[in-house]
């Protein structure tokens, strides 16, 4: 992996593991827990339990930095880009120095299972982000493994990445890039951190890869998924089990070359659970992982083949349009057509990813139901 450096001064310190915790739960990165490249599966031990409606702070470290191909020691790699030791997470070199992931998995540092107490199949988890900090000063974006859109093109192939620096500017945080590896000329980007990974457990015998999203949701790389957003995930195993992991700054529609800019955040987040009664009187059917965030619903859509998750993606969209604002199946399209945007999530992670947006604020009422109360008092 190569990149440019120019300099580095820290914007803010690290945040390392436990400084700064307040008064709710708190779950740590453990090297001996957390698990690298894989899901959590039914009957997986949870590392901590949370009651519905109840909070809890998570740690994630970003795999940039810790993986083979980087050197597997953090301290060496961001050293080389001007980091002292101290500015380098404990959590990330203790996982560096003991753990290995197998050959066939993902990339991703997952901090989970945690047990949502007496969330069943059939239930809706809503997983509200309540807040997320940044943990480091600084990031990696890259693109290897023959994974990036352009993989096999002339000038474009390889494995690099680039580090880059946080900087303040008015008041708000940005990435910053080098646009010339001799000369100056630089790209700065705003901030807007997400988790890339949130899921539950996948009713399977085996963990599956972190890479491909599904219905447990997982690696779904929804860059609105920032503060204040609500994620609806449908519970597969007894007590969700639930998990983060893939924290990002900042990422682009598609995540083109294959990652965004992957660094490490702490999530605040409160987890509810709607009955799976609720979620059968308000959906005429299942529609997978969606979300509220910002004056938006936002439906998903996935599939190895990127047309056929568009179309799963509007479906979806009709869906929820039909069963939280009472509208004709029909309408509902002529709407999305008018007033809707769709867009690629990802187009790297195997199977790709569609989001839709449907703005709240354009319909003047909602559904009498349960779950139309429930999902509209978070967009």
């Amino acid at each position: 992996m190569t990149s440019i450096v120019r300099g580095f001064a820290p914007a803010f310190p690290v945040l390392q593991p436990g400084e700064g915790i307040g008064g709710a739960g708190y779950l740590p990165i453990d090297s001996s827990a957390v698990l690298w490249g894989r899901l959590p599966r039914v009957g997986d031990q949870p590392v901590a339990t949370v009651e519905a409606g109840g909070t809890i702070v998570v740690d994630t470290v970003s795999h940039e930095g810790i993986l083979e191909d980087q050197g597997s020691d953090p301290l060496a790699y961001f050293g080389r880009h001007g980091v002292e030791r101290d500015q380098v997470l404990a959590d990330a070199i203790e996982v560096a120095g003991t753990r290995r992931r197998d050959s066939l998995a993902g990339p991703h540092i997952v901090t989970g299972p945690i047990a949502v107490a007496g969330a069943k199949p059939g239930d809706l988890l809503a997983i509200r982000i309540d807040a997320l900090a940044m943990r480091a000063p600084y990031g990696v974006v890259s693109t290897r493994h023959a994974r990036g859109v352009l993989a096999n093109r002339v000038g474009f192939d390889g494995n690099y990445g680039q580090f880059c620096a946080v900087e303040e500017r008015g008041g708000a945080w940005f990435g910053t890039m080098p646009l010339h590896p001799d000369r100056p000329g630089e790209a700065g980007f705003p901030l807007h951190p997400f988790l890339g990974i949130i899921g539950v457990a996948t009713d399977t015998d085996t963990r599956v890869s972190s890479v491909p999203p599904g219905a447990h949701g997982g690696n779904i790389d929804i860059r609105r998924l920032t503060a204040g957003a609500t994620l609806f995930l449908p519970v597969q195993v007894a007590d969700a089990l639930f998990y983060i992991g893939d924290p990002h700054f900042a990422q682009g529609n598609g995540e083109v070359a294959l990652t965004a800019l992957e660094a490490p955040l702490r999530a605040t987040l409160t987890v509810d659970v709607i009955p799976a009664v609720q979620v059968a009187a308000g959906l005429g059917r299942g529609i997978g992982p969606f979300a509220a965030s910002h004056g938006l619903l936002i439906p998903t859509g996935l599939s190895e083949d990127l047309n056929e998750a568009l179309e799963l993606c509007v479906g979806n969209a009709i869906e929820l349009v039909v069963s939280l604002f009472d509208a004709d199946p029909q309408q509902a399209y002529l709407y999305l057509s008018a007033a809707a945007d769709f867009n690629i999530s990802q187009a790297v992670d195997q199977v790709r990813g569609v989001h839709g947006e449907v703005r709240v604020a354009d319909f003047a009422g909602h559904a009498a139901t349960e779950l139309a109360k429930r999902v509209l008092a978070r967009a």
